[in-house]
Order: C-alpha cells, then structure tokens, then sequence
C-alpha cells in the first residue's frame, strides 16, 4: 500500500486524486468472451425483440414471458447465478454489455432488468442454499419470473417507513399489507418482499404468487414503458413457510440497499444501450429531411444537437465501464464457494455507492437531455406517435424514478462525500500555492480544466463543511450542489481518461474521442464554478462569503475553446456512418 489516504483506490478517490493515477477501464479493453457475449444479446434482441416492439408495448404478458424463457435458453438470465445453481457467474462487465443490447427496447429492458438484477439477485446474495437450490435454476430458465416488492403508497423513497407487517405464527409467516408500482407483477411466479416482523424489524421475505393470502391489483396505466407489467399487491394474511425469510429478521434494509446499489448501474446502462437506438433513427432522419433546399444535417443547429446526443453517450459509455471495471476488479475475485462471499461483495457495493449513483443519475438524465433532442430533430414529426422519438421521450421519464429518485441519488452521492471528509478518507486542500499548470499534449487543456475543477469543489466543499459539519446534509439544495460538482467532475475525468487512451493507443476514433471529451469538459467547468459559488453562498455570508469568493476565484484560470468546431468535426463523422461510430463488436 505505503499511499496516502486520499490516494488508496476507493469511492470518491477521484475527487483528489490526480487525473490518471489509478486504472480506468474502458470498453475498448473488453475480452473477446465478453464481446461473444455481447454479441449473443445483440443478436436475440434484434430477432427476437425488437421486431415485436409494438406488440410487447400492448402489454402483451405472454409474449413478455415467452421472450425471458427465450432468453433463459441463451444463457442470458444466469449470467450473475452461481454455477452451481445452473448459473454462468460471469463477470460485471459483460453483464453491462448484455444490459446495453437489452436497453434497445424500453419495456422488456424493465422487464429483463427487474427479472435478473432486483428481483433474482436478492436471493443470489442472501438466500440460503436451500432457498438458491429452490429458486435459482428456475430463474435462470425463465420457467419462473421475479419481481422486487419494497415501495408502498406511503413509502416510496422512505423505504423504511413500510407498513407492511410480518408476524410469526408457528411455522408461517402471517403478511398484512400492500405494495405498489411493482415491475413485472402480472408476469411473476416469485417476490421479494419487505415486511416489518411485528411492526418494528425490517426485515425480506419469498413469497411466491400461489401462497394463500396474496393478490395483485390491475395493470397501471402508465406514461411510458406500457410494454412492462405494473400492479400492486396485497397481503391479506398471507401465509407462507417459516424457511421463507431471505436473510435474518431486522436485516431487510442491508437487502434493499444493497441490492439497489447494484441497481443503479444496472440501470445505468440500459439507458446508454436505448440512447443509441436514438442516436440511429436520429441521424437517418436528418440526413433524409429537406428544409430550405438542403437536408437538415448540414444545419448548424442540428449538427450540434447530433453531435451532443454522441457526445453524451461517450460520455455515459466512459462512466459505465470505469465505475463497472471498480467494482468488477474486487467482486469478481470473491468467490461464491468462500465464506462470507456475499457479505464481502456486498461491501464493495458500499464502498462505490458515490460511483453507482453517479451512473444511475448521469445516464437517466442524458437519456432524457438526448430524447428531447431527437424530439427537436424531428420537429413536428417528434410529436407524432408515427414515429419513434415521442415513444422514447415516454418511456425514458421513469429511469429519474426507478432505483431511488435522481434526488435521493444525489443526497446519497452528497452524504457519502460528507462522510468520507469526516472520516478523513478524503483530505480536500484549500491551498492555493500548488495550483494546477496546463501540460501538452492533445488533450492537455482538458486535463488542467478538470483538475481545476476538482480544486474547486474542494476549496467550497471543504468550506461549506468546516461551516456546518455533517449538518450541511440537512441543507438538501447545498447538499445537491456538492453532488452535481461530484457527478460533473467524475464525468469529465472518465470522458478525458478514456479520449486520452485512445489516442495514445491510436485507435481509429481517437480523433472523435478527444473532439467528444474536449466539447464535453468545454460545456461543463462553468457548471463546476457556478456552483462552487453557490456552495459558498449557502455556507458564509457578509465578509467571510466575500473572502471566499475572492479565494475560490483563484482556481479559475481556464480559457474556453471553440465548441462549435469541435461539434462540426463530430458530425461529419456522424452522418457518415449513420450511428454512434465507436463499436466494440
């Protein structure tokens, strides 16, 4: 070891170590395994999937059934089960891979989603062997489907204020109490579900769908993801066996947690893999689309509106595989067959919270940034069900809500900034004698432009904690402006990271990277700064805020540089492959 504190890999490491001390990994490192992988997903999804697209969006149930089946016969729904449970156990970024392909339809991506990640995987590192022996294989078949029963009408993001009870009545657990928006309900054969033991210990429960006592609601009409199934449940004293409590009595909020940590890059991901679908249609759109007598691609406007949905997804991309590769590097190597496997791939989950909800919040809200282009693309045609932009604005709105709400997301990246200063597992310099020097190289400017930015949310993070302690995490607006700089800084640094590789690498779209990475950083380090500012005004007032100013804006030493080129550059590489161009397979 011999480093520093701040500088031992963990989560927030990046908010104070210099650019490009620790490994990042990024997609173009993938194994061929992984790529075969892919591949399969790829190919069941483009035949067997996406040419039932407007059937599966008539919430067609056994279609839906049918296609996870199928997929269980390609291996796709064991790839976290244990092998000796009829799994692949493979690792988490092939995973990331799958879950991409799968993004490419919005509903069954809920569904394939709530099936292997939430609905499986709590059974996968809780369950007992004879519970993993019961549920497991059939899970990993599709012959059973799984669902993930935790919010209820007046819990939701307070998960732990359920009011669902569980009480012990010789050998069966007696269930009182309802759940709702619950994803996949009218398709599965077996829930997770949290309960209260008498009212006071949080605690996880199987119940399977034929249990006495257990009913569902009606299919929500929803905005979006109409494909998937959304019902509530009903526990009317719902009897199921005493071997059916996953876990221990009181340790349901470690499963729920835990288990939504896992979640949020998971989903991350489906929403790179549909926002390349949109950058598809997109861009055939505008190359097809004449105004004023020449197609719309040549437009200044909208070449900038394709280049920045690009933009967003290498910058996704980028945040995806280096979170995934950090948690992947230490889970993988637990082996299911040691003790207390899970306990301890479990603690990496906590170790990355920052970074997972980092990706959940970045991803969902690029999607939306990109969907609402594409709309804009199409104009008045992006309004019209006729064509596929005002699907993908409906159905991409619910990833700011599912896994915890993007705000909740953003107060856990806060609180565990908050903690990590406390404990002194990050030390943040105030100092403005070793400010940051801008190197060479391609992409120097970008570089010295995060590194500054980091110095930056530093300095007002530091301030602003040195001010409040811990409380400032009950000044929620405050507490957001740290998470964004947080987000903001991760991203930047994935982007310039990888661009930075690739060029060094000289691989074919290093070019397009760096043009991507530099546009990126160009339109985020004033976001950096403003709230920086604003952090401060939060935390001082009068002359001590006027000091701080003044101190804070001696980190800002970055000269902007041209977008527009940049973008123009980028799009011409667009429209001449007609898709997003960096391909791993």
């Amino acid at each position: 070891m011999g480093q520093n504190k701040e500088m031992q890999l963990g989560g927030g490491a990046f908010l104070v170590a210099p650019i490009g001390t620790f490994p990042q990994f990024t997609p173009e490192e993938l194994s061929d395994d992984a790529k075969a992988i892919g591949q399969a997903a790829r190919d069941f999804v483009e035949g067997e999937v996406l040419p039932k697209d407007s059937v599966i969006d008539k919430l067609d149930l056994e279609l839906s059934r049918k296609l996870l089946r199928q997929a269980g016969e390609t291996g796709l729904l064991s790839l976290e089960i244990p092998e000796e449970y009829d799994g692949m156990d493979l690792d988490k970024i092939t995973g990331l891979l799958v879950l991409e392909e799968m993004g490419r339809q919005a509903s069954f991506s809920v569904t394939y989603g709530a099936h292997t990640g939430i609905g499986t995987l709590p059974i996968v590192y809780f369950g007992t062997k004879e519970q993993k022996a019961a549920y497991l294989p059939k899970l990993s078949s599709g012959e059973w489907v799984a669902a993930y029963a935790l919010t209820e009408a007046g819990a939701g993001s307070d998960a732990m204020n359920s009011k669902t009870n569980a009480t012990l009545d010789g050998e069966h657990w007696v269930l009182n109490g309802s759940k709702m928006w619950i994803t996949n309900a009218g398709i599965a054969d077996v829930f997770v579900v949290f309960a209260k033991v008498d009212g006071r210990k949080f605690s996880a429960f199987i119940v399977e769908k034929t249990d006495p006592g257990f009913s569902l609601g009606a299919e929500e009409m929803k905005l979006g993801i109409k494909g998937s199934s959304t019902r509530a449940l009903t526990f009317e004293n719902c009897r199921i066996p005493k071997d059916r409590l996953l876990g221990r009595a009181g340790f349901g909020h470690r499963i729920a947690f835990g288990i939504l940590a896992i979640g949020r890059f998971k989903l991350g991901a489906g929403c790179n893999g549909i926002a390349k679908e949109v950058m598809k249609y997109t861009l055939k759109y505008a190359s097809e689309r004449s105004q004023f007598g020449k197609t719309i691609n040549s437009m200044g406007l909208i070449r900038q509106k394709l280049s920045d949905i690009a933009m967003r997804i290498f910058v996704a991309e980028s945040v995806n595989y280096r979170t995934v590769g950090y948690i992947n590097d230490i889970m993988h190597n637990i082996s299911w067959t040691e003790e207390d496997a899970a306990a301890r791939k479990m603690e990496v989950m906590d170790e990355y919270q920052m970074e997972a909800s980092i990706m959940k919040v970045w991803d969902s809200e690029a999607l939306g940034l990109i969907a609402d282009d594409a709309v804009q693309v199409f104009g008045g045609y992006g309004f019209s069900s006729e064509y596929p932009p005002e699907k993908i604005y409906r159905d991409n709105r619910i990833n700011r809500i599912f896994e915890g709400t993007n705000e909740i997301n953003r107060m856990i990246i806060a609180g565990q900034v908050f903690k990590k200063w406390g404990n002194e597992t990050l030390v943040f310099s105030k100092g403005t004698s070793d400010l940051p020097k801008e190197g060479s190289g391609e992409m120097a400017w970008a570089s010295f432009a995060v590194e500054t930015a980091k110095r930056q949310f530093q300095y007002s993070t530091a301030t602003a904690l040195e001010t409040h302690g811990q409380k400032l995490i009950e000044n929620q607006e405050a507490s957001t402006r740290v998470a964004d700089m947080a987000m903001e800084i991760y991203a930047m640094e994935s982007a310039v990271a990888r661009a930075s590789k690739m060029k060094a690498d000289s691989h074919r779209w290093a070019d397009f990277a760096c043009s991507m990475a530099n546009v990126f950083v160009n339109e985020t380090i004033g976001k950096i700064r403003n709230n920086a500012f604003l952090l401060l005004a939060e935390a001082l007032d009068g002359e001590n805020l006027k000091r701080a100013a003044k101190e804070l804006a001696s980190f800002d030493g970055i000269v902007p540089i041209s977008s527009s080129k940049l973008r123009d550059s980028a799009a011409a590489a667009l429209i001449e492959k007609g898709a997003y161009p960096i391909e791993q397979f």
